[in-house]
């Protein structure tokens, strides 16, 4: 006898519930967007670097810088000066490239270094010491004023030297005292090859043409006073 087939078993009622199904799209998503974020950061930093460099660029100053090196007392000539640009800086006070005209022909109190930035505290007022007075260039040969420590501004006596043979006495015989005239240096110059400078001094008006005539014939000498403070 054939066994009886068992029944089919009953399917409960109701909705199918579906099992969801696992796959990696999400974190895909995810990745595009965590990139294109960092992009999108990276390129507004860019964006702002180049802003600041053309900023700091931008921020920047005309002044004027030494060309030569010039010596303290020595009129500032246009070939001295040039124009520079550098960074605006409030350490640093150099004077501005409007000004250029009017400090050719000042005189600077210290020695100017070619490639340095003009300071105005490095010039002197008006165009050199004794504007109100007479100047006049003496030369003075080696030995006949102290070497090397004639500054401008330094008060000197410009001494007669006695020619060759002479001697200057007074009436009971004695050595005379030498004739001299007061003066305030004004600028010097550097040494020649036979080691003589021209010493520009500036003397009352009185003195100006007797002392031009005696330092035409070469035979002045210098005497330095003592400093105020020394």
């Amino acid at each position: 006898m054939e066994t009886p087939a068992a029944p089919p078993i009953p399917r409960p009622a109701g909705p199918r519930t579906e099992l969801p199904i696992t796959t990696t799209a999400p974190v895909k998503k995810q990745r595009r967007y965590a990139a294109a974020a960092l992009s999108t950061v990276l390129a507004v930093a860019a964006a702002l670097g180049a802003a600041a460099a053309v900023s700091a660029v931008g921020d920047r100053t005309k002044v004027l810088a030494i060309a030569n090196d010039v010596p303290a007392g020595q009129p500032l000539t246009d070939a001295d000066v040039v124009v520079a640009e550098v960074s605006a800086d409030s350490a640093l006070t150099p004077m501005p490239a409007t000004d250029r005209a009017s400090v050719v022909g000042k005189r600077p109190a210290v020695d100017l270094r070619k490639g340095s930035l003009l300071v105005a505290g490095q010039l002197q007022p008006g165009t050199g010491l004794g504007d109100d007075k007479q100047q006049v260039g003496v030369q003075v040969k080696r030995g006949q004023a102290p070497a090397g420590s004639l500054v401008p501004g330094d008060k000197v006596l410009a001494v007669t030297v006695p020619g060759q043979g002479e001697q200057p006495t007074g009436k009971d015989g004695a050595e005379a005292p030498p004739s001299s005239v007061k003066a305030v240096v004004v600028s010097v110059s550097r040494p020649d090859a036979s080691g003589a400078v021209v010493v520009n001094l500036a003397v009352a008006s009185s003195d100006g043409p007797l002392l031009a005539t005696r330092a035409s014939s070469g035979r002045i000498a210098l005497v330095r006073d003592v400093r105020t403070g020394s």
